[in-house]
């Protein structure tokens, strides 16, 4: 009887230690339901993630450009790009910082002084939780003055009243670091803190000399300004271009084509920053080199006029912060970067 006991008692045991194999701790992972999505995401299929992506403004051109991204992407690879309007790059940055957003567009520059803890971060301290995805297209640094001011040079508008963009904004430090190219200060300006539009009124009415503009261009402030008043926009000559682009690695050289604005006769060379894709550190390598491809291989199709600047050269070049391992294996494959 005790026999019999003990072999009831074996059988019993070596089953509870086979449910307990099978069952585990409950912290193991059903790799019968992770393998298909990272097969998925692997073979192209992103329609097992959802991405919250920061933009801008609800009427600015970072959220319409990424709406148009995010639709095509539904359509090609199933992606769930989820838009939302924000406070732009710094609070993008900072979104992504807090886990609130996975990806984001932001200007290049801002990235940099996020990424160094400089400049419009300086109060934040350096912030590295964020990598890059690729640059996308320009905003140029316009610097406009009347046709009848004598302003010819950035030179020139030593002692003259001029406007610098909002206080605080990366406009206002773009002016600074071009006048610096030219050994110019805020100090040896009449240094005024306008919007775009406040200070085309400004500059129509007489009440400055000349301003700071960095968005896309056509630039609508300008364009409007130059259907009534005669401008001119202020070169940046080679010399100093590359003095601006040696001090600070984010500014690529760009030319305003003539008959951009009303007036503009003849081709305009200054430096533009770039609004650039980036992505939390915490996405996966796959997902990012599959987000990355889908981007830059669909951009032919994208209905919105600033992805005509879009390429593989543009994405990769004036970049100051280390690509995520995702978006730089995408690069190497296609030869962008070595």
């Amino acid at each position: 009887m005790k026999k019999k006991l003990a072999i009831v008692l074996s059988l019993i045991l070596a089953f509870a230690m086979i449910l307990c194999t099978a069952c585990g701790d409950g912290t193991t992972t059903d790799e019968s339901t992770k393998a298909p999505a990272n097969d998925a995401v692997a073979g192209g299929d992103l329609s097992s993630i959802s991405i919250n992506v920061g933009t801008g403004g609800s009427t600015g051109t970072y959220y319409g450009f990424c709406n148009v991204i995010s639709s095509l992407l539904k359509e090609k690879t199933g992606a769930n790009l989820m838009i939302q309007s924000s406070g732009a790059s710094k609070a993008n940055i900072l979104d992504i910082d807090d886990g609130i957003v996975d990806m984001a567009i932001v200007q290049n520059d801002v990235m940099d002084y996020a990424y160094n803890g400089t400049s419009l971060f300086a109060d934040v301290g350096a912030i590295d939780s964020f990598s890059t995805l690729g640059a996308a297209y320009a905003e140029v640094c316009q610097i406009v003055a009347k046709a009848d001011s004598g302003i010819k040079t950035v030179a020139d508008l030593k002692g003259k009243k001029v406007s610098v963009g909002d206080s605080g904004s990366g406009v206002e430090f773009n002016a600074q670091q071009i006048l610096g190219a030219y050994d110019i200060t805020f100090e040896d300006i009449d240094k005024q803190n306008l919007s775009f539009q406040a200070s085309a009124d400004a500059l129509k009415d007489g009440k400055i000399d000349a301003f700071f503009c960095t968005a896309g261009a056509p630039t609508v402030a300008i364009t409007d300004l130059s259907t009534t008043t005669g401008i001119v926009l202020v070169e940046i000559d080679a010399e100093h271009l590359a003095k601006l682009q040696s001090d600070y690695g984010f500014y690529a050289a760009y030319t305003v084509p003539a008959g951009t604005y009303t007036g503009i006769d003849a081709d305009v060379t200054t430096v533009a920053v770039k609004a650039t894709f980036i992505v939390s550190n915490d996405l996966d390598e796959e997902t990012v080199y599959q987000l990355t491809k889908a981007i830059y291989e669909n951009k032919a199709e994208y209905s919105h006029e600033k992805a005509s600047e879009m390429s593989l050269e543009y994405a990769v070049s004036s970049i100051s912060v280390p690509f995520h391992p995702g978006a730089e294996r995408y690069f190497k494959e296609v030869g962008a970067i070595s």
